[in-house]
């Protein structure tokens, strides 16, 4: 039993030993520890927090673009913008007020929401689709070289076909039809065949004298 006592005694007398070495920097990096997990789950909490009320305002802006009020929906998607701007709602918001800010005719409005999505929005789907439809506008508005400026390849293969189409409208609008014909035959070229868009880009490289090409056929021997 003394053997037993003497065993248990060296042993509380290393881990005192052990404490008393490096106690401190333990006690310091639970701290950092419980500090982080605490920090973590407050930005979670944050983030949810911010999503419920974007949601809200996001639902007022639905309601506007369905009762085409161009104030209220300029309101709503200010305030997403602004206070929101890092959740989903506010890059969705930006793309749906500038389409009914430009059906409304209110262009310079549009152009200020697409601008931001262009710049701030963090999917870059969001941000190409923002470029391309800004290139639009600017298209209609006959600020050609801005516009093409907008048009830099899609990192995003499945976008690529509508930047390529945009760009080949604006070449037109140049009068550069060689190359027009050639930016609008890669976008078709890139597009599935089942592809709607397809058929468009087809009808506008054969209104500028464009053709393409019949698929080859093997030869049976």
């Amino acid at each position: 039993m003394a053997s037993y006592d003497l065993d248990e005694q060296e042993k509380i007398a290393e881990l005192k030993a052990f404490w008393g070495k490096f106690g401190n920097s333990i006690t310091w990096l639970l701290t950092l520890i419980f500090a982080a997990l605490a920090a973590w789950y407050g930005w979670q909490w944050y983030e949810r927090s911010q999503a419920l009320q974007a949601g809200v305002i996001y639902e007022q802006l639905e309601q506007a673009i369905k009762e085409k009020n161009l104030s209220a929906i300029k309101d709503s998607a200010g305030k997403l913008l602004e206070s929101y701007g890092s959740t989903a709602y506010g890059q969705m918001a930006g793309l749906q007020a500038a389409k009914s800010l430009l059906e409304g005719n209110d262009a310079k409005s549009a152009k200020a929401q697409l601008q931001w999505v262009a710049a701030h929005a963090k999917d870059e789907s969001y941000r190409i689709i923002a470029r391309v439809r800004l290139a639009g506008i600017l298209l209609d508005e006959g600020a050609l070289e801005e516009a093409l400026k907008l048009l830099n390849p899609s990192p995003l293969p499945v976008l690529e076909p509508l930047v390529l189409d945009r760009k080949a409208d604006v070449l037109v609008a140049q009068n550069k039809l060689e190359e027009a014909k050639s930016v609008y035959l890669q976008a078709y070229n890139k597009l599935n065949e089942r592809d709607a868009m397809r058929n468009l880009i087809r009808a506008k490289l054969e209104s500028i004298g464009g053709t393409v090409p019949e698929p080859s056929l093997n030869k049976v021997s």
